[in-house]
């Protein structure tokens, strides 16, 4: 027993130089010189020559890609982190029969402009103190013309014109100032122009329908050659008076194929009432309006 214990005292004694044997000094470091193993401990020696620590295995690794992952992300724009959310789709982005949106929400659609009414009344530009030029303005130069028109006996006389290529909406207007084209004398609903006067009347209206708005049986000239019959009076009726001083006027026409006997009961001259049976049996039509002043 004796003998071991000098024994593990050199063993002890000879470890810092086996230490050193073994890890030597990395190429180009100065040389050491073999201290006394109590300057310097052993194990701060060993630490100091060890390799870097080498990446560690996949097989520990679920959190070094994590590691990785993050370090990717902070490189990456700031942009692209702040990426926004996938957006809802509508059914109207995609091309089905969505419901449409509240009437208030849809644009606006631009309104045309109203033709202007083919109703006359006894005032604006048909008034007694309208003009050629009043008339322009309201219904577009374009459509107005001041020429010849049909006159009594077959004679011609001069008139603005308004739609004079459109019989549905053509007017004749006279006037007692040729010169100037104004002071409104007459206005002129015939052929087949859809023109309305005063109190609804037009063109083709029956004998009893003009009797009904006036109210009362009317008086008529007797049928003339041509056919016609032209108002003589409203006998006191709803149309002998109406609002802005003008009159109404026409004429009425029976049928071109009435029997020579009927026709001869109511032709000649003389006057007629609206309630007369043989003009009745006529079954006349109102063939031009007459609205004067």
């Amino acid at each position: 027993m004796r003998f071991c214990v000098p024994m593990s005292a050199a063993i002890l004694a000879a470890l810092p130089s086996v230490a050193t044997a073994q890890f030597p000094p990395p190429p180009g470091a100065p040389a050491q010189s073999q201290a006394p193993a109590q300057s310097q401990p052993a194990q701060s020696q060993v630490q100091d020559r060890w390799p870097e620590m080498p990446p560690p295995s996949s097989s520990r690794g679920g959190s070094s890609q994590q590691q990785q992952q993050k370090t990717e992300q902070q490189q990456k724009p700031a942009a692209a982190a702040r990426a926004p959310a996938p957006q809802m789709v509508k059914p109207s982005d995609l091309d089905v029969d969505a419901p449409s949106a509240p009437a208030a929400a849809a644009a606006p659609k631009p309104k045309m402009a109203a033709a202007p009414a083919t109703a006359i009344a006894c005032s604006g530009v048909f008034a007694k103190d309208s003009t050629h030029l009043k008339l322009a303005v309201k219904y577009d130069s374009r459509n107005i013309v001041y020429t010849d028109v049909d006159g009594p006996d077959g004679s011609k006389i001069k008139a603005s014109v308004l739609y004079p290529n459109d019989p549905k909406r053509r007017l004749e207007v006279l006037w007692n100032n040729d010169a100037a084209r104004s002071d409104t004398s007459v206005i002129a609903i015939n052929g087949q122009s859809q023109w309305s006067a005063p109190k609804g009347l037009k063109l083709g209206m029956t004998l009893a329908a003009l009797e009904k708005v006036n109210g009362r049986p009317f008086k008529l000239s007797g049928v003339g050659p041509d056919g016609t019959a032209s108002i003589a009076g409203w006998e006191g009726g709803a149309l002998a008076s109406l609002p802005g001083g003008c009159k109404i006027g026409g004429r009425l026409t029976i049928g071109a194929k009435t029997p020579a006997e009927a026709r001869g009961a109511v032709e000649g001259d003389k006057e007629l009432m609206s309630n007369d049976a043989s003009l009745k049996a006529l079954k006349p039509t109102v063939g031009e309006l007459l609205i004067g002043y």
